[in-house]
């Protein structure tokens, strides 16, 4: 049975994930929002920072100021490293879940996350407590748990494409390339101070290579869901637009194995998932459907070559790649329907 309202803070409230997370809460009819933190710009009201959001809310407050125990959940979409230490100071708080939407709580090795992302992780005791949720593939047991780690954006539309093709063996896992490119907004607010490259709003731009951070998440979770080793290439690139992925995935099918049996399989796979939608064999697409949506779509392609497949999987960043895929994880936290302000 689904409680009433829950009260929530959310850390990080004026980045552009905190933005479209607290759009979404405000309409949500189960979500009571009684602070919204930030380290500057306190008294703001948040339409300041976003004027699609008509709901009156607190103004912005530091963390410190929380009472604790009118707070049911935290959602937390802060910079790498921050995370870790509020949760740990905070879990006393029995009653208290949190939703990360950084990478502290995804890496299971702690010692892999320090590698991938260069910060000392101090909350290694809470690792048992946090579970690294796809939404859908952790409806079963992610009401076990008071720490869910919100998946990174680039690979969430990854999983979402080739998990269910893992499971069933039905993909050479030595030669997989993956190409996603993302809309700006995914690189933060401060894009321009890490990317230098004077056209960066008017051109692709190729960044990470051989060492995107995400690919710690693609090693630990692809490699969990399939028989052998996956060797694959990951290549991220910047768009000049604001928000939106599309994963381009080219994939060899193991013999026998034709790109109807990959659409077959993706389908069963995501019949009861609300929020993925697979469209015909040999359908171009791009990200324009699923933009401001929670929605993922999946494309299943052919190529002149039988035992070469391409599939694109297109999602919003800052929604299904983050803040919705958060609120969706909320909802199945707390028995609310999966979809409960999302659609």
């Amino acid at each position: 049975m689904s409680q009433s309202k829950i009260n929530i803070a959310i850390a990080g409230a004026t980045g552009y994930v905190g933005l479209d997370l607290i759009y979404l809460l405000s309409k949500h009819p189960k979500a009571n929002i009684t602070y919204l933190c930030a380290q500057q710009n306190l008294n703001s009201n948040i339409q300041k920072f976003d004027k699609r959001i008509k709901k009156k809310l607190p103004k912005i407050s530091h963390l410190s100021n929380v009472n604790w125990s009118k707070v049911d959940l935290l959602f937390l979409s802060l910079p790498n490293g921050e995370a870790q230490k509020i949760v740990s100071s905070l879990f006393k708080h029995k009653h208290l879940k949190f939703i990360d939407l950084s990478a502290d709580f995804r890496i299971n090795d702690y010692k892999i996350y320090e590698k991938w992302y260069h910060i000392k992780h101090n909350a290694k005791q809470l690792a048992k407590n946090a579970l690294y949720a796809i939404s859908e593939f952790s409806k079963k047991e992610i009401k076990k748990y008071r720490i869910i780690a919100n998946p990174g954006c680039y690979p969430t539309s990854v999983q979402l494409a080739l998990i269910p093709l893992l499971q069933k063996s039905l993909i050479n896992t030595k030669n997989i390339f993956i190409d996603s490119k993302s809309g700006y907004s995914g690189a933060g607010k401060n894009y321009k101070k890490k990317f230098t490259h004077k056209n960066i709003d008017t051109s692709v731009f190729a960044y990470g290579i051989e060492k995107h951070r995400h690919m710690s998440e693609l090693d630990q979770e692809l490699n969990k869901n399939s028989t052998t080793k996956l060797e694959y290439a990951f290549q991220p690139h910047l768009l000049p637009t604001f928000r939106g992925i599309l994963s381009s995935i080219y994939v060899e099918p193991k013999k026998n194995i034709s790109a109807n049996k990959i659409l077959a399989t993706l389908k069963k796979a995501h019949q009861k998932n609300a929020f993925v939608k697979i469209l015909n064999l040999n359908t171009a697409m791009g990200s324009g459907n699923v933009l401001n949506t929670n929605l993922c779509e999946i494309s299943v392609c052919k190529t002149r070559f039988k035992n070469k497949i391409v599939i694109f999987s297109a999602i919003d960043n800052l929604v299904k790649g983050a803040s919705g895929q958060a609120i969706q994880n909320m909802n199945m936290l707390y028995n609310f329907k999966e979809s409960l302000g999302l659609k």
